[in-house]
Order: structure tokens, then sequence, then C-alpha cells
């Protein structure tokens, strides 16, 4: 699990195919500390495995349903990503439940400054969009967020000063796809209404 609280912005070293898949090495400080073989790290909100390590960087695998689901295929050394460790037993939830695991992508529409705060405005499918809801939790690139508005084919949401400074998002040039992380208690909800015997059709 994750909350969605970014630890720090890692440094893309290396993306490049290793024995039929895909292998992405990061450099990084903080989510090192206390790393071993085998810990997850969410990397723009991909929940992923850590396959190795050195004194400034780690290795994660990708698998092919990673690379179809995220924008991790779209990296280049030198660009920055969005770094998490997963929750300790006895850590603070500072944003919300998170599992790492992205639904999708969307792009990125629009930036527009309000007084030292940004407004984003990310364009999504109606697969995404069914779940995302005004007030709700959203994880964009795994920064927990909170939607302001849901617009016919995609939502918006603020950035406040402190998290534009430590996030990746508000670098990215309009036009570059985003991970998303729905509610997943809303793909819950649906399932259990659909499947139930007393369930309205």
């Amino acid at each position: 699990m994750f909350t969605g609280i970014i630890e720090e912005i890692g440094i893309v070293e290396s993306l490049a195919m290793v024995d039929g898949g895909w292998s992405l090495t990061v450099q990084a400080r903080t989510v090192l500390q206390g790393a071993t073989l085998g810990h997850s790290v969410a990397v723009n909100g991909a929940c992923l495995t850590v396959t190795a390590l050195s004194d400034h960087s780690f290795t994660v695998g990708l698998s092919p349903e990673t690379l179809r689901r995220t924008n991790l295929g779209d990296l280049r050394p030198g660009d920055g990503v969005n770094l998490e460790r997963s929750l300790a037993a006895d850590g603070r939830i500072g944003g919300h439940f998170l599992q790492g695991h992205v639904d999708g992508t969307g792009i990125i529409r629009a930036f527009r400054p309000e007084g030292d705060s940004l407004w984003v405005t990310v364009a999504a499918g109606p697969e995404l969009l069914r779940y995302i809801v005004p007030k709700g939790y959203i994880a964009v690139d795994g920064t927990s967020l909170t939607v302001v508005d849901v617009l016919p084919d995609g939502f918006t949401f603020m950035l406040v000063a402190y998290t534009q400074q430590h996030i990746t998002l508000p670098r990215k040039p309009i036009g570059s796809r985003v991970n998303l992380e729905v509610d997943v208690l809303a793909k819950y909800v649906e399932k259990l209404i659909r499947e139930a015997p007393y369930a309205i059709r």
C-alpha cells in the first residue's frame, strides 16, 4: 500500500530491454534508505519490485502489462519520476490508500495559475471517469490529489505551491501522459451492485 505522498523525485538512469523484458534504473536517495531486494517502490504511482540496488540507484523490472497501462515506457534518461516507498504498518497516512495499481493514463490538457496555486486539467476516457467524482480521491503519477470538477472528457484539480515544488507534474509539457489510479472503493461498489442478486437492471 501507498499513500500518494511523494518522498522524492528520482532521475531515470536507463530504460532498456533485457532478457526479453524491460529494466528501469532510477537514481535516488531517500527511497534507498532501508531498501532491500524485493521491496516495493511506487514509480509514478506504479508499484514495482526492486531487483537490484546500488549506493545511488535502484532497478525494477517492467512487465508488458505495466508498459501497456502506464507512462513508464515514455521515460528517457534524465527524466524525473515521483517516488514513494510502500507504507510501513506504523506510518502516517498523509494522503489516501493507494495500491500502486495504475488503472490507465490521462493526458495533461491545461495549466492555469491562480495565486501561488496551479489549476490542472487532465483528459481521461469514460472507462476511468465513471469512477471519478468531485472532491473524491485520485492519484496522478502517484500523487494523492482531490478532484475539483469532473468534465465530460476529463477532470480538474489544484496544486498548492509546496506540492508543485515536490512532484514532476508541473514540469511536464501539455500533452504528456500521466498515470491514473482511481479510488478502488468505487470499483468494489460497482462490482457488488452489478453482481448482487437483488440488483436493479
